[in-house]
């Protein structure tokens, strides 16, 4: 490691420069990385609703219904120039209304009232739109324009056009209040007012490298792209902060510069290395999931780590030794009070804290795994602080939900086409069905029919029911009601039937993403405990240190269940993974400097000088993910990207709050056994000095 620090600093110069051209180009290449917003994306490709939507582009010249407009205050005349401004629109594939279900030049009194009220009430009129999916954001642009701000749209057509607009404004928002807390987090845990733009640079660049190198991707889901550069920043902060802090340390014991940097990187890659790697594998264990969402974050944050890792352990070397007169230049006194009277206080709280401990971390076990969750992306914008939230919650609240179900079954047999038809009305929470039968007439030949009209429900192979359903994914027993659309049609046409439409995604969404939590936390667990083993050369270290953030994490996903409120499973999956990946870095640091201390001290002075030295790093890492996660859970109004900002925020805390006072009291209670299962411990004996 000597010789490789030592060609770092003799070619300081062209380290600097070709880091510099890499940044450059990959800031250019960043520009071109595409960014996709539908969730549905993301299930697998051999999912069911994935092969009925497949079948329904190979069928059908029309997709499902994916916008709702309301406009208030309307007669029925202006309601039909409305309708026909809207199927102008390029990329407007099909607008309905109550014209289409109802004569509308008899007296609404004489029509159905369930049915006038589903598309007209009160003066104001709802319209169902199907739009094009590679022309909606044009199309839902030329849309508000013509309905205006005080009318509303919703559906997942406007959430897909709105959200990249909403989210590149407010992922710089974040930043831009993200950097000067971290800037002033690090000026006040450092003694060089210097030092954190050297930490900031280091991994701004590490960001920049990450972004561009996303290109290899292609496209990548909103959540990478949103809190990918967050998570980095925050995640990895930590490993420039053991590096010179070393660094600082060795220069105060009297080394020259150059050695106290090549000293320092020695003593520091083990933490380093190994902080980084069980945050890798802890973000590689996503690549394993099904749902494809996992993969597109797990590639790209593990990526980042890595781009982390090679900036600090290559760049920051290079950087520190050019401008050491300047870290000189700017040095003050300690901003950070001593933690001498903190380190003695954590020993005399450690047997209470080990016995809160013991008393939460089954109940809080217990208490995650019962979660209420939100599985699809439904109600991503249902917060009144956007207009996109604002107009789903109108739309619902004057008409209730509604959410299209298509249903596809083999076309011929027009008799059973028509008892479908009525059982599917039948069903009280079916608000309207749109089919050949119901809509033409099964007495109605086809050849009468006019082939614009025939293609929207009859198709070669096909015919085709949209059954809108005035359920969503927020009310209890919107599963039951999906699966007994499924068992009607079933019924009739055996396992020849195929489905398609948000709610149906969603279920499939929710059986994909369940596996994959098992799957991918144990793999997480397993890879973080394999990298300990390695690290330290013991069985016991391991289990104590997944152990107590495991404790963490639980205990952060507790809080939900014990609030009573609705988690996105997407959240909750990622930052299982996450946290973990990202704390146990704190545990490592923490057990490292113990073991180093243990071969000079006894077990409780050991667990002292422990708390007494790393306090301050462990803080400054932590609070930076605090802060960082609850800019990003506070600005957001993506509702999956705040509630992962939330949790990653509260749950940096929480490890922090294990670390200090509980790991410190696991490791004296279990230090015997440390000590006969690692190897080479080497530990301190009052009769061997």
């Amino acid at each position: 490691m000597d010789a490789y620090t030592n060609f770092i600093l003799k070619h300081r110069k062209l380290i600097i420069g070709v880091f510099a051209a890499a940044m450059i180009v990959c800031a250019i290449l960043s520009t071109f990385v595409g960014v996709n917003y539908n969730i549905v994306d993301y299930l697998p490709d051999d999912a069911a609703s994935t092969k009925s939507l497949d079948v329904m582009e190979e069928e059908y010249d029309q997709a499902i219904p994916n916008a709702r407009v309301l406009i208030y205050d309307v007669s029925i005349a202006e309601a039909l120039s409305y309708k026909e401004q809207m199927e102008a629109v390029d990329g407007v594939d099909e607008v309905n209304w109550l014209d289409d279900a109802e004569n509308i030049y008899e007296p609404l009194e004489s029509m159905d009232q369930d049915t006038v009220d589903e598309w007209y009430k009160d003066g104001d009129a709802l319209y169902s739109l199907t739009i094009d999916e590679d022309k909606e954001e044009q199309a839902i642009a030329d849309l508000r324009e013509i309905i205006g701000d005080e009318n509303c749209m919703s559906g997942s057509a406007v959430t897909n056009a709105l959200s990249p607009v909403t989210t590149a404004q407010e992922v710089q928002q974040i930043m831009s209040f993200v950097i000067p807390i971290v800037l002033i987090v690090l000026l006040l845990t450092t003694d060089s007012w210097f030092e954190p733009i050297l930490f900031l640079l280091t991994i701004g660049v590490a960001i920049v490298l990450n972004s561009g190198t996303n290109l290899i991707m292609g496209t990548i889901s909103f959540v990478t792209n949103a809190a990918g550069s967050v998570l980095q920043l925050a995640v990895s902060m930590d490993y420039s902060i053991f590096l010179l802090h070393r660094f600082s340390a060795n220069r105060q014991e009297g080394m020259d510069v150059e050695d106290a940097m090549v000293a320092a990187v020695r003593q520091s890659v083990g933490s380093v290395l190994s902080s980084g790697l069980t945050t890798v594998t802890g973000f590689a264990s996503l690549i394993l999931m099904r749902f494809k969402l996992g993969p597109d974050l797990g590639w790209a944050m593990a990526k980042a780590i890595v781009c982390s890792l090679i900036c600090v352990l290559c760049l920051l070397p290079a950087l520190a030794i050019s401008t050491y007169k300047l870290i000189d230049k700017t040095s003050h006194r300690s901003l950070v009070p001593k933690f001498d009277k903190f380190a003695k206080a954590v020993m005399k709280m450690r047997i209470p804290a080990m016995a809160i401990f013991l008393i939460l971390v089954i109940p809080c076990y217990l208490a995650q795994g019962k979660n209420d969750f939100f599985y699809g992306a439904s109600n991503m914008y249902s917060t009144n602080a956007t207009q996109l939230g604002r107009d789903l919650n109108a739309i619902d609240e004057e008409y209730g939900a509604s959410n299209p179900v298509v249903v596809m079954v083999p076309k011929g047999d027009l008799e059973k086409e028509s008892a479908l038809n009525e059982e599917l009305k039948s069903l009280d929470y079916v608000t309207s069905v749109i089919s050949y039968v119901n809509t033409v007439g099964a007495s109605i030949p086809e050849d009468y029919i006019p082939e614009e009209s025939l293609s929207q429900l009859y198709s070669e192979h096909y015919s085709r029911f949209v059954v809108s359903l005035d359920t969503e994914e927020k009310e209890a027993g919107w599963y039951e009601k999906i699966d007994e659309v499924r068992d009607i049609a079933r019924k009739y046409y055996g396992d020849e039937v195929e489905y398609a439409g948000d709610l149906v995604s969603t279920e499939d969404l929710k059986s994909t993403i369940i596996t994959d939590n098992e799957r991918v936390n144990l793999l997480a667990i397993g890879f973080v405990f394999l990298i300990l083993v390695l690290n330290f050369k013991s069985i016991t270290i391991p289990i104590i240190l997944t152990l107590v953030i495991e404790a963490s994490i639980w205990i952060n996903l507790s809080v939900p269940y014990l609030q009573s409120s609705t988690v996105f499973y997407i959240a909750y999956l990622i930052i299982n993974t996450v946290q973990l990946g990202a704390t146990i870095d704190y545990a490592i640091l923490f057990t490292d400097r113990y073991m180093e201390f243990r071969k000079e001290m006894p077990k409780k002075e050991a667990a002292y000088e422990t708390v007494r030295n790393c306090t301050i790093s462990i803080f400054t890492s932590a609070i930076i993910l605090t802060l960082a996660g609850t800019v990003l859970g506070i600005i957001s109004s993506n509702g999956i990207l705040s509630q992962l900002g939330i949790l990653i925020g509260r749950g940096a805390t929480i490890s922090f709050i294990m670390v200090i006072f509980v790991l410190p009291a696991l490791l004296i209670l279990f230090d015997g056994i440390i000590e006969k299962t690692t190897l080479h411990t080497n530990f301190y004996r009052r009769d061997s000095k």
